[in-house]
């Protein structure tokens, strides 16, 4: 098994593994679930296509990174996650900031993801239209999971509150669609590059 492998399969039981602790006794059982869905979906989706449609390494990392962040929220609810109140006092923040990373990274991943399915398909010619359309995939996906929160809203009433995590920040819908933007926006200004070298090894495998 070479180094990519290995990494791989590191990064699959450690996401598993972490999936498998945090429903022990997480702080409240439906928010969990519904913090974790997209980990429930992504995680048995890519050990099935590991084979047929192997991603980048890159990718792995970074799904592996989005993956424990979604988790964790789960565990603790994203206002209560301890590594959130450290950054909340090194930023000296007024609320647990923990969730705008959260959505940081729902910019970030999903941008790097949609990249490597358009320019591996060839759906898109031209890397600069490309990031221009990861971008946007990014943000649609974004503004989608919005629109979930306020389904939820509607069917928990306040019992979405845990699931929702706005902390009474009545901006926090935008709020998390910009740290999105930013997110994605990073992600093709710094990773492109990186990205295309590890298509291209891809490729040739």
């Amino acid at each position: 098994m070479d180094n990519g492998n290995i990494l791989k399969a590191m990064l699959a039981a450690i996401v598993s593994a972490a999936l498998i602790v945090s429903g022990i006794a997480p702080y409240e059982r439906l928010t969990w679930l519904m913090e974790v869905a997209p980990v429930l979906i992504a995680l048995p989706l890519l050990l099935v296509t590991r084979k047929s449609y192997p991603l980048t390494t890159l990718l792995y990392l970074l799904i592996a990174v989005h993956a424990l962040v979604l988790i964790g929220g789960g565990a603790y609810t994203y206002a209560r996650v301890p590594f959130g109140f450290w950054l909340q006092d090194l930023l000296g923040t007024v609320r647990n900031p923990y969730d705008k990373l959260g959505h940081l990274l729902q910019g970030f991943v999903p941008a790097l993801v949609a990249r490597e399915i358009l320019l591996r398909g060839a759906y898109v010619n031209g890397r600069r239209m490309a990031g221009f359309l990861c971008i946007c995939i990014a943000l649609a996906i974004s503004a989608s999971y919005e629109l979930i929160e306020w389904a939820a809203a509607l069917w928990m009433g306040q019992g979405a509150d845990e699931f929702l995590g706005t902390q009474g920040d009545v901006w926090d819908t935008q709020s998390d669609m910009f740290m999105a933007l930013i997110g994605s926006s990073t992600a093709i200004a710094l990773l492109s590059g990186w990205h295309d070298r590890q298509l291209a090894k891809l490729r040739s495998a």
